[in-house]
């Protein structure tokens, strides 16, 4: 149902309620636009539809788009792909709704979604390399700085974040890196300055929820804590519980701050020779970006959901019990290596004369002062002010 230009042509750019005259004009004039809106549309409610059947029904997502016989997915998903791949002009409505589709078949052949519930065996390898296509797509649109963007893949992939398996591809195809700069790019100074209010509150919500559900493959893969620390998740994190005053919004960014500072390497040790990356690490970020001021502001507030109460609670005695073991170089380090420079107590001759040397890094290489100076020459305030 899509030509090489896209799945439609005329029906993509309507936005409001036609008339009965008006909608068979649109139909002899777009033919297949219309006819692939009506498919993507029912196939939605029939595969909702099946959502709401048990594992045991004879009628489920998994029978009716795997094969009995070895259980390998029938092909029939491939034009779903093929809509978004081919998407033309751009027609949002039909990439978004066969995008929805294609995760509840993917996510209906994982292993969590199967093991020991469905009557019919599963091929989950067959599965995994379309739901890695998927994911690509979300993640080349997730490039872009548009809200519009945001209102396309948004839907999909909180589907997707319900899918330990989907979760695990999403954060080692860079989707960490991909949520956490569309979370801080609401206050930053360039989108600022070219006049773009960014992502909506809503979008905000859902953009850490799907954040905050990827904190919990932390404690079972080494992968996942290191996208973590090396894409600037807690600087992001802290930098909307700063910022916002929505409790919804509050209450998912601090639930996933906690989640990371109290992750352990335990569980599933990194079996390469890098350091250990466990909430130790992730609390001297959260210390380096400054959330024991935040923390400590948010406690003398009334706050109506009480999650939010007991994540601060847990949060304070984390943070001030990691300030302890620092020594005033760690901190700095943290606060430097975090990207959110502020001028306080150890900003002073005494501690850079007598830490100086600290600045060569234990590789000889200078690694910390190219950072601050990099961080010192940016033209963003958030970062250089």
């Amino acid at each position: 149902a899509s030509g090489p230009s896209g799945p439609s042509f005329q029906v993509s750019h309507v936005r409001k309620a036609l008339s009965k005259e008006e909608a068979l004009v649109l139909l002899h004039s777009d033919d297949m636009g219309v006819i692939t809106h009506y498919v993507v549309a029912k196939l939605y409610e029939v595969i909702t539809c099946l959502l709401e059947k048990t594992a045991r029904s004879s009628v489920t997502i998994t029978s009716s788009f795997y094969s009995y016989l070895d259980g390998v997915i029938i092909d029939i998903w491939k034009p779903l792909m093929r809509i978004l791949h081919l998407g033309g002009s751009g027609d949002a409505f039909a990439q978004r709704g066969s995008a929805v589709c294609l995760a509840y078949i993917f996510m209906a052949g994982c292993p969590s979604h199967t093991s020991g519930s469905s009557k019919m065996y599963v091929d989950y390898k067959a599965v995994e390399e379309p739901m890695q296509a998927l994911i690509s797509w979300i993640t080349s649109q997730l490039q872009s700085s548009s809200s519009a963007s945001l209102t396309l893949v948004i839907p999909t992939l909180t589907a997707l974040m319900n899918c330990p398996e989907a979760r695990l591809l999403f954060a080692n195809s860079g989707g960490i890196g991909y949520l956490s700069r569309h979370m801080r790019s609401k206050n930053s100074t360039m989108v600022k300055r070219l006049k773009d209010v960014g992502p909506s509150v809503q979008q905000l919500y859902e953009l850490c929820f799907c954040l905050w559900a990827l904190t919990y493959e932390c404690n079972k893969y080494p992968s996942v804590r290191s996208h973590f620390v090396r894409d600037g998740a807690v600087f992001s994190l802290v930098d909307l519980v700063a910022a916002h005053h929505r409790e919804k919004v509050v209450r998912v960014a601090l639930s996933s701050l906690r989640n990371l500072a109290e992750c352990s390497s335990d569980f599933v040790p990194d079996a390469s020779n890098r350091n250990v990356i466990n909430g130790s690490v992730f609390a001297g970020e959260m210390i380096g970006c400054g959330l024991i001021k935040y923390v400590e502001q948010m406690r003398n507030r009334q706050w109506k959901d009480p999650d939010i109460v007991d994540d601060l609670r847990a949060l304070n005695s984390i943070l001030h019990r990691n300030y302890k073991d620092m020594s005033t170089w760690d901190i700095y380090q943290a606060e430097v290596e975090s990207g959110h420079l502020e001028w306080g107590i150890l900003h002073t001759q005494k501690f850079f004369r007598e830490n100086a040397k600290q600045f060569e890094g234990s590789d000889g290489n200078f690694l910390l002062l190219k950072t601050l100076t990099v961080l010192a020459s940016s033209d963003d305030e958030d970062i250089a002010g």
